[in-house]
Protein backbone atom coordinates (compact mmCIF):
# COMPACT_ATOMS: atom_id res chain seq x y z
CA UNK A 1 0.00 0.00 0.00
CA UNK A 2 1.16 3.52 -0.86
CA UNK A 3 0.35 6.52 1.33
CA UNK A 4 -0.18 10.08 0.17
CA UNK A 5 -0.40 12.50 3.09
CA UNK A 6 -1.62 15.92 2.03
CA UNK A 7 -0.84 18.49 4.71
CA UNK A 8 -3.06 21.37 5.74
CA UNK A 9 -5.36 22.72 8.42
CA UNK A 10 -8.93 21.55 8.95
CA UNK A 11 -11.82 23.97 9.01
CA UNK A 12 -13.62 26.15 6.49
CA UNK A 13 -11.56 29.24 7.28
CA UNK A 14 -8.42 27.46 6.06
CA UNK A 15 -9.85 25.80 2.94
CA UNK A 16 -8.26 28.13 0.37
CA UNK A 17 -5.19 29.25 2.31
CA UNK A 18 -1.69 28.74 0.98
CA UNK A 19 -0.87 26.33 3.82
CA UNK A 20 -3.60 23.99 2.54
CA UNK A 21 -1.98 23.22 -0.83
CA UNK A 22 -1.43 19.62 0.31
CA UNK A 23 -5.11 19.24 1.24
CA UNK A 24 -6.10 20.76 -2.10
CA UNK A 25 -4.07 18.17 -3.99
CA UNK A 26 -5.56 15.34 -1.90
CA UNK A 27 -9.05 16.70 -2.60
CA UNK A 28 -8.30 16.97 -6.31
CA UNK A 29 -7.14 13.33 -6.50
CA UNK A 30 -10.26 12.25 -4.62
CA UNK A 31 -12.53 14.27 -6.91
CA UNK A 32 -10.94 12.82 -10.06
CA UNK A 33 -11.48 9.28 -8.74
CA UNK A 34 -15.01 9.82 -7.33
CA UNK A 35 -13.77 9.22 -3.79
CA UNK A 36 -15.10 10.55 -0.52
CA UNK A 37 -13.03 11.18 2.58
CA UNK A 38 -14.23 9.72 5.85
CA UNK A 39 -12.94 10.73 9.25
CA UNK A 40 -11.05 8.21 11.34
CA UNK A 41 -10.61 9.89 14.71
CA UNK A 42 -8.39 7.11 16.05
CA UNK A 43 -5.95 7.66 13.17
CA UNK A 44 -6.37 11.45 13.36
CA UNK A 45 -7.16 11.75 9.66
CA UNK A 46 -9.71 12.09 6.94
CA UNK A 47 -9.03 9.09 4.71
CA UNK A 48 -9.92 7.57 1.37
CA UNK A 49 -8.32 4.98 -0.88
CA UNK A 50 -8.26 3.71 -4.45
CA UNK A 51 -6.42 1.31 -6.72
CA UNK A 52 -4.17 2.77 -9.40
CA UNK A 53 -2.89 -0.02 -11.63
CA UNK A 54 -0.68 -2.12 -9.40
CA UNK A 55 -0.89 0.18 -6.37
CA UNK A 56 -3.38 0.41 -3.54
CA UNK A 57 -3.21 4.08 -2.59
CA UNK A 58 -4.37 5.51 0.74
CA UNK A 59 -4.82 9.29 0.88
CA UNK A 60 -4.98 11.10 4.21
CA UNK A 61 -5.58 14.64 5.37
CA UNK A 62 -4.47 14.89 9.02
CA UNK A 63 -7.02 16.39 11.42
CA UNK A 64 -4.26 17.40 13.83
CA UNK A 65 -3.62 20.79 12.23
CA UNK A 66 -0.37 21.40 10.40
CA UNK A 67 2.05 21.59 13.31
CA UNK A 68 1.13 18.10 14.58
CA UNK A 69 0.88 16.33 11.22
CA UNK A 70 3.44 13.73 12.30
CA UNK A 71 0.99 12.25 14.82
CA UNK A 72 -1.46 11.32 12.07
CA UNK A 73 1.15 10.10 9.59
CA UNK A 74 2.75 7.86 12.24
CA UNK A 75 -0.62 6.49 13.39
CA UNK A 76 -1.63 5.58 9.82
CA UNK A 77 1.75 4.07 8.99
CA UNK A 78 1.68 1.92 12.13
CA UNK A 79 -1.92 0.78 11.68
CA UNK A 80 -1.52 -0.19 8.01
CA UNK A 81 2.14 -1.27 8.39
CA UNK A 82 3.23 1.07 5.61
CA UNK A 83 7.01 1.37 5.32
CA UNK A 84 8.49 4.85 5.11
CA UNK A 85 9.61 4.08 1.53
CA UNK A 86 5.95 3.94 0.48
CA UNK A 87 4.86 7.35 1.75
CA UNK A 88 4.69 10.66 -0.05
CA UNK A 89 4.13 13.86 1.92
CA UNK A 90 2.54 16.70 -0.08
CA UNK A 91 2.85 20.22 1.28
CA UNK A 92 3.27 23.91 0.53
CA UNK A 93 6.66 25.57 0.07
CA UNK A 94 6.85 29.34 0.28
CA UNK A 95 10.44 29.39 -1.03
CA UNK A 96 9.19 28.12 -4.42
CA UNK A 97 7.10 30.23 -6.78
CA UNK A 98 3.45 29.43 -7.30
CA UNK A 99 3.09 27.11 -10.27
CA UNK A 100 6.19 25.04 -9.50
CA UNK A 101 6.41 21.59 -7.90
CA UNK A 102 9.42 19.65 -6.68
CA UNK A 103 9.88 16.03 -5.67
CA UNK A 104 12.54 15.28 -3.06
CA UNK A 105 13.49 11.96 -1.53
CA UNK A 106 14.71 13.42 1.78
CA UNK A 107 15.85 16.61 3.46
CA UNK A 108 15.45 18.89 6.42
CA UNK A 109 12.20 20.52 7.49
CA UNK A 110 13.20 23.80 5.81
CA UNK A 111 11.33 25.70 8.52
CA UNK A 112 8.03 23.94 7.74
CA UNK A 113 6.39 22.91 11.01
CA UNK A 114 4.34 20.10 9.46
CA UNK A 115 7.50 18.49 8.08
CA UNK A 116 9.28 19.10 11.39
CA UNK A 117 6.52 17.15 13.15
CA UNK A 118 6.73 14.29 10.64
CA UNK A 119 10.53 14.06 11.00
CA UNK A 120 10.10 13.97 14.79
CA UNK A 121 7.44 11.22 14.72
CA UNK A 122 9.11 9.07 12.03
CA UNK A 123 12.59 9.50 13.46
CA UNK A 124 14.04 10.16 10.00
CA UNK A 125 14.33 12.80 7.30
CA UNK A 126 14.41 10.09 4.64
CA UNK A 127 10.91 10.17 3.22
CA UNK A 128 9.62 11.33 -0.15
CA UNK A 129 7.97 14.71 -0.49
CA UNK A 130 6.19 16.70 -3.12
CA UNK A 131 6.48 20.42 -2.53
CA UNK A 132 3.95 22.77 -4.08
CA UNK A 133 5.21 26.32 -4.55
CA UNK A 134 3.11 29.05 -2.95
CA UNK A 135 5.59 31.97 -3.19
CA UNK A 136 7.01 34.42 -3.60
CA UNK A 137 6.52 35.59 -0.05
CA UNK A 138 5.90 39.32 0.25
CA UNK A 139 7.27 41.37 3.11
CA UNK A 140 5.10 39.56 5.67
CA UNK A 141 5.94 37.08 8.41
CA UNK A 142 5.67 33.55 6.99
CA UNK A 143 3.06 32.53 9.58
CA UNK A 144 0.81 35.34 8.30
CA UNK A 145 1.47 34.73 4.60
CA UNK A 146 0.76 30.98 4.65
CA UNK A 147 -2.63 31.53 6.29
CA UNK A 148 -3.81 34.00 3.65
CA UNK A 149 -6.26 32.87 0.98
CA UNK A 150 -5.10 32.49 -2.59
CA UNK A 151 -6.46 35.15 -4.95
CA UNK A 152 -8.73 34.01 -7.81
CA UNK A 153 -5.85 34.43 -10.26
CA UNK A 154 -3.55 32.38 -8.01
CA UNK A 155 -6.19 29.65 -7.63
CA UNK A 156 -6.43 29.36 -11.42
CA UNK A 157 -2.66 28.83 -11.64
CA UNK A 158 -2.76 26.43 -8.68
CA UNK A 159 -5.45 24.29 -10.35
CA UNK A 160 -3.27 23.72 -13.40
CA UNK A 161 -0.31 23.01 -11.11
CA UNK A 162 -2.34 20.38 -9.26
CA UNK A 163 -3.09 18.60 -12.56
CA UNK A 164 0.65 18.33 -13.21
CA UNK A 165 1.29 17.29 -9.60
CA UNK A 166 -1.22 14.42 -9.90
CA UNK A 167 0.58 13.19 -13.02
CA UNK A 168 3.84 13.45 -11.11
CA UNK A 169 2.51 11.38 -8.22
CA UNK A 170 1.46 8.55 -10.51
CA UNK A 171 4.88 8.70 -12.16
CA UNK A 172 6.50 8.57 -8.73
CA UNK A 173 4.52 5.50 -7.66
CA UNK A 174 5.05 3.66 -10.96
CA UNK A 175 8.56 4.72 -11.99
CA UNK A 176 10.25 5.99 -8.82
CA UNK A 177 11.43 9.28 -7.38
CA UNK A 178 14.36 9.81 -9.79
CA UNK A 179 12.09 9.63 -12.83
CA UNK A 180 9.49 11.87 -11.19
CA UNK A 181 12.21 14.40 -10.37
CA UNK A 182 13.54 14.37 -13.92
CA UNK A 183 10.11 14.78 -15.49
CA UNK A 184 8.38 17.15 -13.07
CA UNK A 185 10.90 19.22 -11.06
Amino acid sequence: MKLIAGLGNIGNKYTFTRHNAGFMLADSIALNNNLNFRENSRLKSFMTNFRDGQNDVLIIKPTTFMNLSGEAVRAVMDYYKIPVEDILIVYDDLAMPLGKIRFRNNGSDGGHNGIKSIIQHLGTQDFARLKIGIGPQPNLPSEVFVLQNFSQEELTLLKSTLVIAKQGIMCYFNEGIATAQNKFN
